[in-house]
């Protein structure tokens, strides 16, 4: 089985951004997009790589997150065109997770936008029991209602889709999962359907913070270690992030193995870092569920072409 792994698209439309709904968050957000990420973010390197992906053949594809800017409603139009469209692959061949942007408010968190326009593929393959919550069709909610963790049943994976999403203050971007969704989580890696698969786990903010704690409470993630805690009896598996806009490769040790913990770069960031430079990452895993290959592609501006880059090991 092949995994294609595309992150942070920050595709952009800044309609619907009329004055008063900028007057939060989103001001700084919008002053960043005038002056500076519009000028490295460019929506025909995610197209290109879309392409690629279709050639490829790949059998899945999974997105960690940052689809959006703002959290926008016209956004995640974009979003959803790009991945019928451009990517072309019907929803039970996607697993999409929301990152810092697309949760960069109240509201959208509040109202689930994001769970809303991207529905048909966060449906889960499993339904767990989760005393006084209410049986969505999920294996659990999280602390605002959204139908996370997810777990969608792909021959010999299972991809596990998580929120770190929650609206923070002006220039923070941490994330955290929540005791609801840790607790859901828990359920997941005892099911039995999920023990006798290797784990996918798909997160927007990576397991491995910054060695700074100033730096972990502005942008890591504020619960990894009672994730760990969870993870610990895994054997082998993914875990696959964005967030950093770098490829990277790291393990996490566990009491039975180590599960892959692998970013992505932002699919849509121009830089001549080939770290950095936008792409995608594809994950190579055989029937018995052993993880083989994870080769990285580096987007060639303009020839639309890509090259192979390895993912840098830490």
């Amino acid at each position: 089985m092949r995994i294609a792994h595309l992150s942070d698209l920050h595709l952009l439309s800044l309609e619907g951004a009329i004055p008063f709904r900028l007057l939060n968050k989103r001001l700084t957000g919008y002053l960043n997009l005038r002056f500076r990420r519009h000028a490295i973010h460019k929506p025909h390197a995610v197209q290109a790589a879309a392409r690629e992906i279709r050639r490829l053949g790949v059998d899945h594809v999974v997105i960690t997150g940052d689809v959006s800017n703002l959290a926008l409603e016209r956004e995640f139009v974009l979003v959803r065109n790009f991945l019928q469209s451009d990517l072309g692959l019907p929803p039970e061949r996607v697993s999409i997770v929301p990152g810092n942007h697309d949760a960069y408010t109240k509201g959208a968190h509040r109202s689930q936008r994001f769970s809303r326009y991207f529905a048909p593929y966060l449906r889960s393959d499993l339904v767990l029991d989760a005393p006084g919550k209410s049986d969505d069709g999920g294996a659990g909610r999280d602390d605002a209602g959204s139908a996370f963790p997810f777990v969608h049943l792909r021959g010999p994976v299972a991809i596990i889709g998580l929120s770190t999403a929650w609206p923070r203050p002006p220039l923070v971007a941490s994330g955290r999962l929540g005791p609801v969704q840790l607790r859901a989580l828990e359920r997941v890696l005892a099911h039995p359907e999920v023990r006798r698969r290797t784990p996918v786990v798909l997160q927007h903010h990576p397991f491995h913070n910054p060695a700074s704690r100033a730096k972990t409470l502005l942008e890591g993630l504020g619960d990894a270690a009672a994730e760990g805690r969870l993870l610990r009896q895994v054997r082998r598996g993914l875990l696959l992030h964005g967030h950093l806009h770098r490829r990277i490769h790291r393990k996490l040790h566990t009491e039975r193995g180590h599960i892959d913990a692998v970013g992505a770069t932002s699919a849509s960031l121009l830089h001549d870092s080939d770290e950095r430079m936008a792409g995608f990452n594809v994950y190579e895993i055989d029937d018995a569920g052993t993880i083989g290959g994870i080769t990285s592609h580096r987007f060639v501006p303009g020839q639309d072409a890509f090259r192979e880059v390895p993912v840098p090991e830490r």
